[in-house]
């Protein structure tokens, strides 16, 4: 669209005190409290998704051995380009040292949990998730804000599976995965990503994989682009694309099967016959990673979030000076049903607090004076400038609740 007139998340991010960046911290941000509000609104959102659909939620080291990555074949494709590798020595004694990394993804160390003790074909399928702090070494050029940053919170998992459970496996997260987007007014687009040029794995196992995938797109008359050569190294996938506000194209969610690491760490399952056989891998992501999410809400909503996500949800503003102990008295009941509310009891104009709430994008201003206090009333003002009426409190109160509840647009 090209709207000049539209603020880059980075602008509205200092104005609304959410989140900032800092040289002393390059690609990582900094989030301030009503940033962090957003951030878990959305950790919420995500674990009721994921715990509804079966996910068990793990927590894996942030720091490991990079011998893991070379085990992965992570090593060989990103290794010294993509990664913060550390040598570590043991004490003064120790001039060596031995290799570490940061971890770029969660995948190599979840095929750990996996490996913890025998499994049998009766846990499969089994779903870990984790919400996890990652770090990829981005070019400094290329590094903006929330959309590209080298320190980013990814919200991960990964399905171990037989053979026959991937295609439900897949088609339900296509299902979250629509039901996520579609909460925030977004219609999602599907592209499928064939194997790569540089690929572990035989083309026995891609044939297999790719044909997977395909059958789930058929079965869902799910018609998606293709991305020729851009599946992972590991294995092909599913992306989910967004439009924002602005008519940007965004690659967000994905979904990708594996048949390559539980070879590489040689996972095992005890089938029905008491036979020992590889699991499939299936990786999953719905944000993409929370920092590039919110970065995008924030455009696309141009810091009007919905209500539920809306750090501050509702501003009392008293007339004068006296109705100030009404505004509290109100403002606690609100507190008391989980509604995230401020008072201004500045010495200004009601009209300039009115627009500083409206500058503020806080969805509902709540104005109170000599009648609403003996009504027990509130003049309910809402961000777009519409003047909903008086309401007694709880007639707004079951009105902003059902509208939080529902996450509504």
């Amino acid at each position: 669209m090209g709207n000049s007139n539209l603020k880059d998340h980075k602008q509205i991010g200092q104005e609304q005190e959410l989140f900032f960046t800092d040289d002393i911290a390059p690609g990582a941000p900094f989030w301030l409290p009503k940033g962090m509000i957003i951030f878990k609104e959305l950790e919420k959102f995500i674990r009721e998704l994921t715990e509804a659909a079966g996910y068990l939620e793990t927590s894996t080291p942030i720091m490991v051995k990079n011998q893991l990555f070379k085990d992965s074949g992570h090593w060989e494709k990103f290794g010294a380009h993509n990664m913060y590798n550390l040598q570590l020595s043991d004490g003064p004694d120790d001039t060596k040292g031995e290799g570490y990394s940061l971890k770029p993804m969660n995948c190599p160390e979840s095929t750990l949990l996996y490996r913890f003790r025998p499994r049998s074909y009766k846990e499969l399928p089994l779903r870990l998730a984790e919400i996890g702090r990652l770090h990829r070494r981005e070019k400094s050029g290329e590094v903006n804000g929330l959309l590209r940053v080298r320190q980013l919170t990814m919200d991960d998992a990964h399905i171990f599976c037989t053979e026959e459970q991937v295609n439900d496996e897949v088609s339900n997260i296509l299902d979250m995965m629509m039901e996520f987007y579609q909460n925030f007014g977004f219609e999602p687009e599907f592209r499928f990503a064939t194997r790569p040029e540089q690929r572990a794995g035989n083309d026995q196992m891609w044939d297999k994989a790719e044909k997977g995938l395909v059958d789930v797109l058929q079965k869902k008359h799910i018609m998606a682009g293709n991305k020729v050569g851009d599946g992972a190294f590991y294995g092909p996938k599913i992306d989910l694309h967004i439009k924002d506000s602005q008519d940007r194209e965004w690659q967000l969610a994905t979904v990708q099967l594996d048949f390559h690491m539980p070879e590489a760490f040689k996972l095992e399952y005890v089938n029905e016959l008491g036979e020992k056989k590889r699991p499939v891998m299936v990786h999953r992501a719905i944000f993409g990673s929370f920092e590039r999410f919110i970065g995008i809400l924030t455009e696309h909503f141009q810091g009007s979030f919905p209500t539920w996500l809306s750090p501050v949800q509702v501003t009392l503003v008293p007339i004068a000076e006296r109705h100030n102990e009404y505004a509290q008295k109100i403002a606690e009941q609100l507190k008391g049903k989980g509604v995230r509310v401020e008072v201004d009891s500045r010495s200004e104009s009601m009209q300039a607090k009115i627009r500083d709430a409206q500058l503020n994008k806080v969805p509902y201003m709540l104005v109170v004076g000599d009648r609403e206090q003996s009504d027990e009333t509130v003049a309910v003002r809402s961000r777009d400038q519409q003047d909903l009426g008086s309401l007694k409190i709880d007639e707004f109160l079951g009105k902003i609740i059902t509208e939080i509840e529902s996450r509504s647009k």
